[in-house]
């Protein structure tokens, strides 16, 4: 629900001077005369890192419309994932590039985004095929977007530093619930067992869940939002990730949890491929061998997504106070590894002789 709120307490939990003086300057520059009384905030649910608000003011013309942003608020602690002038030098590189939203402004405390007027896809959206298919050839554009910086997949270095953070912040019995000691070598495992073959490497968005998908109904056009995990990776990895975000609801009453049950099944997953590589600008349509050959790849990469989140979700149980039991998410995640493992990399050694415990790969 929209409420009205004055300049004291403006956003709860945010020093509302500095803020309301960007604020201030976005609206003396575009003409408005901004009353603090008459900013309408909705907070937008289903962010699990940032705090988001969409904020609404009548404009200064005689159309009398409304004049709408969208701040973001940082999470505590999230800057362990990521660097923050690095997440910005990126979002304004993709913005010149035509994709999301325009970055207005920024404070120490989060920032100002152009707000897009299209609807936030919900998580039973990802299973209608007219739009998995416009969301496959949307992550084809964002692969082809060319954005400075080391075209070196960034999933591996930092995956062992998360580890390294998580083993920091968790006790010896969350080290050991979580088998935090063998991850490295489960780490070096996959990085050596996914590179043997070539590797599509492309700029990934890294966290295509429902949340970050916008869609206008009237054109079609599909929007991703929320770059803060982009980089440099693996293509097979970012599709991995996707199908991995169909069996997450944020939006329930136990939005930490994830039922494989709605995962893709083979021909969603075959369809989303194809949709995916049929994309492409030039050349001749994909061979059934390379269709199947992305859609080993991607089951494969899933793999290094488990880890990738629970660690996250271990580490974010530690720094974030945002309601979402991170920990709980982060044992469902390691436990969906250890159940997928022996059948994705069929030449692995068993999980007990890697020195795992079966109470998460059950």
């Amino acid at each position: 629900m929209a409420v009205k709120v004055k300049i004291n307490g403006f956003i709860e939990g945010t020093q509302s001077e500095e803020l309301m003086k960007l604020l201030l300057t976005l609206a003396s520059n575009w003409g408005d005369v901004f009353d603090a009384n008459k900013v309408k905030v909705t907070h937008l649910s289903g962010a699990m890192t940032n705090v988001v608000y969409r904020l609404t003011w009548p404009q200064n013309n005689a159309a009398n419309d409304d004049r709408t942003v969208l701040v973001r608020i940082y999470g505590e602690g999230s800057d362990i994932f990521f660097d923050r002038e690095e997440e910005i030098r990126t979002f304004e590189s993709i913005s010149t590039h035509g994709h999301g939203p325009r970055l207005l402004g920024q404070c120490p405390q989060g920032r100002v985004e152009e707000f897009i007027h299209a609807k936030t896809l919900s998580a039973s959206d990802l299973r209608d095929p007219e739009i998995s298919n416009l969301i496959a050839v949307k992550m084809k554009e964002f692969h082809q977007l060319d954005i400075s910086g080391s075209k070196v997949p960034l999933l591996w270095p930092r995956m062992r530093k998360w580890l390294i953070t998580a083993k920091s912040l968790c006790s010896e019995e969350e080290v050991k619930e979580f088998q935090l000691d063998i991850l490295e070598n489960e780490i070096d495992t996959l990085e050596k067992e996914l590179s043997q073959s070539y590797q599509d490497v492309a700029f990934c968005h890294n966290d295509l869940q429902y949340g970050n998908i916008m869609i206008n109904e009237d054109t079609k056009c599909v929007t991703l939002i929320d770059y803060e995990y982009a980089s440099y990776n693996p293509i097979a990895y970012d599709l991995a990730n996707h199908f991995c975000e169909w069996a997450a609801n944020y939006h329930t009453d136990t939005p930490h949890v994830m039922d494989y049950n709605m995962y893709p099944d083979f021909e969603e997953r075959r369809r989303f491929v194809q949709s995916y590589l049929n994309s492409k600008v030039a050349g001749n349509l994909p061979t059934d061998a390379q269709v199947n050959q992305l859609l080993d790849d991607v089951e494969k990469y899933t793999l290094p997504n488990h880890i990738f989140w629970g660690l996250w979700g271990i580490i974010s149980g530690h720094v974030n106070h945002i309601d979402f039991d991170y920990k709980e998410y982060a044992r469902q995640r390691f436990r969906q590894y250890w159940l997928r493992k022996p059948e994705l990399l069929k030449g692995s050694k068993k999980e007990k002789e890697n020195g795992a415990d079966d109470s998460l790969a059950t």
